[in-house]
């Protein structure tokens, strides 16, 4: 009896040990840098929501889960969300209390996904990189 609660005992911290290290993982092992990874493509507001628009598996192929630099005039803004042309909404890392609505800047980030039925791109971990 004695070396069955052992085994089970031993196997429950080598189960618990597993569950802990996959919570941390998936919770915090998957966020990239941005800042010192390389842009995969820049491009303007305009354009990227216009190749959503018109064809959304090729524009998911070509930008999801990429670090893109957007250029456009800020139309909204508070203090962990800028919106580009009233359709990209790019979540801020920190907030920048130098931006202004209407503004023209440039937003790198990382494409999360498009949202066809309210026509927003919808990027993460972003932060200005130009201001104009």
């Amino acid at each position: 009896m004695n070396k069955k609660v052992k085994i089970i005992f031993a196997s429950l911290i080598v189960i618990s040990l597993f569950g802990l290290l996959g919570y941390n993982y998936i919770m915090h092992g998957g966020e990239r840098n941005l800042a010192t990874e390389k842009t995969d493509f820049t491009v303007t507001s305009s354009r990227i929501t216009s190749e959503f628009t018109k064809d959304i598996d090729a524009s998911n192929k070509k930008y999801l889960e990429k670090a893109v630099a957007i250029t456009g005039a800020i139309t909204s803004m508070n203090a962990t969300e800028v919106i580009i042309a009233n359709s990209i909404i790019c979540n801020l890392k920190t907030h920048n209390s130098s931006i202004k609505k209407d503004q023209t800047v440039t937003v790198k980030g990382r494409v999360v996904g498009y949202d066809d039925l309210m026509g927003e791109l919808k990027l993460d971990q972003c932060f200005i990189i130009i201001n104009n």
